[in-house]
């Protein structure tokens, strides 16, 4: 059994833990990275955002070819399966681990594989193929476990039919139709990779509309173009139970509606993956979703132990988490230092089209009473993406009404999660400084997409009283 005292141990190799552990070494702190699974990633890598966008850009790029007409005799040659595509996400999983692991190595920060416990505060014990195989005393603690997808009680998940997030990049066959239960980031962009591939997809929300978090009208406009490409969505509605049969599966809602479909995704919710860990023998407990409290500066009960990513719930966003792991590394260094990591915070969601947004939204300005106004640029009158035909979707700028500072961007189409990172660093520097104005008064190349800010920008001013 190796022996390890060092200043820093991580737990876990994902976008959290890789932060951390690159904020340390940087730092010149001794540091050790945890990791259970056989190579670095976390879950981001091996079965969330990686092989998913990547699945998601290949279906976008054979979508491309069958409606350009350019390469209409191409059209019925084209027969692409969904296991097929998923050879072409393995590719990029690879090459980002070979990637993650050279960083490690270049930091000198060594990986050991196993399962770590606490053996008290500053003690784990990690255990490999049921041996202890090292003892690591650190002064500083992160947890950066990620999660795992919610298994509700009463659903058999070892029934080939009946998948998550994780195993549906398994699947061997190309179904015919798929219900998904729960409308959340991971159901609606899995609904519209598979609406995309020509299968029937029926898509059950347990809420009143889809992406409540985002603003209403281009939540309101993803609704739109999901039915257009023939997604069933049904709002407001709970399953009762499900029954799995050797050729298909029947999903039953509270309602009384019966969903039969070839496969059934279960995308409704995750849970931390905190157990077996001994952290309640430390007095830390754990959430009905296996998540840790953390204070701002992403530190536990126990000041020493932080918990980063997943494992503390919202926002769970790839992006996040890496900028968590980085402040709670800053923090150990400078405890004075005031974490400002959520005031401009984007989300991006990989649909097809895509969304994204940063900022307030409407339904949040209206209800504290803030005097503001919008502009708008729709795709379809933009040079550019006329060019791409690109022509869904639309960008919104949501700005005070007296001081033209830009409290909100929203964006619905190709790329949106591209653009909407110069409202983001308009917002971030304006200050009292130009908002609105710096869209109209900058000089856009042309033709590109980013004109849409300057689009935007004059019709909101054109609705101002």
């Amino acid at each position: 059994m190796k022996k390890y005292n060092v200043d820093v141990a991580i737990i876990g190799t994902g976008p959290a833990g890789e932060g951390a552990a690159m904020m340390a070494a940087k730092n010149h702190l001794s540091t050790v990275v945890i990791e259970r699974y056989v190579d670095v990633g976390g879950g981001c890598t091996h079965w969330g955002t990686i092989p998913s966008k990547a699945l998601r850009y290949a279906v976008k790029q054979i979508n491309e070819v069958r409606h350009n007409p350019l390469l209409q005799s191409l059209r019925r040659q084209i027969r692409v399966t969904y296991p097929e595509l998923l050879e072409t996400a393995g590719g990029v999983v690879g090459r980002q681990v070979a990637s993650r692991h050279r960083a490690y190595e270049r930091n000198d920060v060594p990986i050991i594989e196993g399962a770590a416990r606490f053996k008290d505060a500053h003690t784990l014990m990690i255990e490999h193929e049921r041996h202890t195989v090292a003892q690591i005393k650190a002064k500083t603690i992160v947890i950066a476990t990620g999660s795992r997808p919610y298994h509700p009680e009463g659903l058999d998940f070892d029934h080939p039919r009946i998948l998550d997030s994780d195993t549906i990049l398994k699947l061997k066959e190309h179904p015919r139709s798929i219900t998904i239960y729960g409308a959340g980031v991971i159901g609606c962009e899995y609904a519209s990779i598979f609406a995309n591939l020509g299968i029937k997809v029926n898509l059950v929300n347990t809420q009143g509309r889809l992406l409540s978090f985002m603003d209403e009208e281009i939540s309101e406009a993803l609704s739109y173009h999901l039915r257009d490409q023939g997604i069933t969505i049904r709002h407001n509605e709970e399953y009762s139970h499900v029954e799995a049969r050797e050729h298909d599966v029947v999903l039953h809602l509270k309602s009384g509606r019966r969903l039969k479909s070839d496969v059934l995704l279960w995308a409704n919710g995750r849970t931390g993956n905190s157990a077996g860990m001994g952290l309640e023998d430390l007095g830390l407990p754990v959430n009905s979703r296996g998540q840790l409290s953390v204070n701002e500066a992403y530190q536990t009960d126990i000041p020493h132990i932080y918990a980063v990513g997943d494992i503390i719930g919202y926002p769970a966003l790839a992006s996040s988490a890496y900028d968590q792991g980085r402040f709670a590394l800053s923090h150990r260094l400078n405890p004075e230092r005031v974490n400002e990591l959520f005031d401009l915070m984007p989300a991006g969601i990989y649909t097809i089209p895509e969304l994204s947004s940063v900022g307030r939204t409407e339904q949040e300005l209206a209800a504290a009473n803030v005097p503001y106004e919008s502009g708008y640029a729709y795709f379809k009158h933009l040079a550019r993406a006329q060019m791409a035909g690109e022509t869904v979707g639309m960008l919104k700028l949501i700005f005070h009404a007296d001081t033209r500072e830009v409290l909100g961007v929203h964006c619905f189409g190709d790329r949106a999660s591209e653009i909407i990172h110069i409202g983001q660093t308009v917002m971030a520097t304006q200050n009292g400084g130009p908002g609105l104005d710096y869209f109209i008064e900058t000089t856009f190349n042309y033709p590109t997409m980013a004109e849409a800010y300057r689009v935007a920008a004059l019709n909101g001013m054109n609705r101002l009283a």
